[in-house]
């Protein structure tokens, strides 16, 4: 999952985007209002956490600017401002979930995890398909014999986009740009690597290629 963290502290963007990784997201950081606006306007994010209080324009103006252009990805608004009136002015916007600062990292995490979750039609921080389990908490794998394994980073990220887009189509340009980072070098042999990674570990029939457009996730119940 990709994720544009916007946020002027540098400190606790740094100290939470680290955070965030570590859970499995691919982080792009802005630190001022205009950055932000552009990045959610044209690049591709499953979520993002937004400052209101931000240089150059305010978090209020980017959410506003990024729902004006059709960008529905679910955003949580991240703020030392806590007066109601506040928070009804974001959720007006398009704001989808709310936290204040000072704040604890496993809150904004679990809130983020939630959303995604919403976003796909599901409820629980698991997701099973196909005999297989994914848990979010510790990025594990539970595979149809009982075998429990642990996944890298990178194997997580894709196989989550797989499961939560399971029978969709993915095209390796739409694959690379949820799950590398802004600055990374997309490199579509890399993603093939993976994928023949995955496919040794739940089964090659569980990841079909449809030649000249993807690969679909799905396979047998």
């Amino acid at each position: 999952m990709r994720l544009l963290l916007v946020e002027d502290d540098h400190a606790l963007a740094e100290s939470l985007g680290q955070r965030l990784r570590a859970e499995g997201f691919a982080v792009d950081i802005a630190g001022n209002g205009v950055d932000a606006e552009h990045l959610g306007r044209e690049e591709a994010y499953d979520v993002a956490v937004l400052d209101l209080g931000l240089p150059k324009k305010s978090g209020v103006e980017v959410l506003g600017s990024w729902r004006a252009a059709g960008r529905d990805f679910p955003v949580l608004v991240l703020t030392a401002r806590d007066a109601w009136q506040d928070k009804i002015a974001a959720f007006k916007l398009g704001a989808d979930d709310y936290v204040t600062k000072p704040f604890h990292d496993e809150e904004v995490i679990v809130r983020l995890q939630a959303l995604i979750r919403r976003a796909h039609g599901r409820a629980r921080p698991v997701i099973e398909s196909h005999g297989l389990v994914l848990d979010e908490d510790d990025q594990s794998l539970r595979l149809p014999d009982g075998t429990q394994t642990q996944l890298t980073a990178m194997e997580y990220r894709l196989l989550h986009y797989f499961m939560l887009n399971e029978g969709k189509v993915l095209s390796k340009s739409r694959l690379a740009e949820h799950l590398y980072e802004y600055d990374d070098e997309r490199d579509s042999n890399v993603i093939e690597v993976y994928i023949n990674r995955l496919r040794q570990l739940i089964g090659r029939e569980r990841i079909t290629t449809r030649r000249g457009q993807g690969y679909v996730y799905g396979g047998p119940a």
